[in-house]
């Protein structure tokens, strides 16, 4: 299996507003991601309300991340042609599992989510873990 290319090169060239973030696949640092999402948004002057669907896309894919990584999550943003490429890579290898320390109701949302506010959403297995992509139309 492959890894894809980013988003940074498939555009052919390189691309003035990307960030990438790497932290450890811990709840404790979903905060640190969603965070730093926010800040970036606003200083590439994204219009609030497509910031804040892509925070909480950024939030559910980190959250995801955490809970299923083994060692490590990669927030990568890339603001292209008024599309935001929201991409979160983890080491984790088991696409679901069942958690039972979480009530039903408050499992399984995050995917739904993410489909209902991205335009388009891509899970890859690559060779190190997964990557989940999320396209989001954005006017800086």
């Amino acid at each position: 299996m492959t890894d894809p290319p980013s988003p940074s090169s498939q555009l052919g060239r390189p691309c003035p507003h990307q960030a990438l973030l790497t932290l450890p696949a811990q709840e404790a640092h979903v905060s640190a991601a969603r965070h730093f999402a926010a800040d970036l948004l606003t200083a590439w002057s994204v219009p609030a309300s497509e910031r804040d669907s892509a925070v909480l896309i950024v939030d559910e894919l980190a959250t995801n991340a955490a809970q299923y990584g083994r060692e490590r999550m990669t927030l990568q943003l890339v603001l292209h042609d008024g599309t935001l490429h929201i991409v979160v890579t983890d080491s984790g290898k088991a696409v679901e599992r069942h958690r039972p320390d979480i009530a039903p109701d408050e499992h399984g949302r995050g995917t739904g989510i993410v489909q209902y506010l991205a335009q388009s959403t891509q899970v890859h297995q690559t060779r190190t873990g997964r990557e989940v992509r999320a396209c989001l139309r954005c006017s800086p």
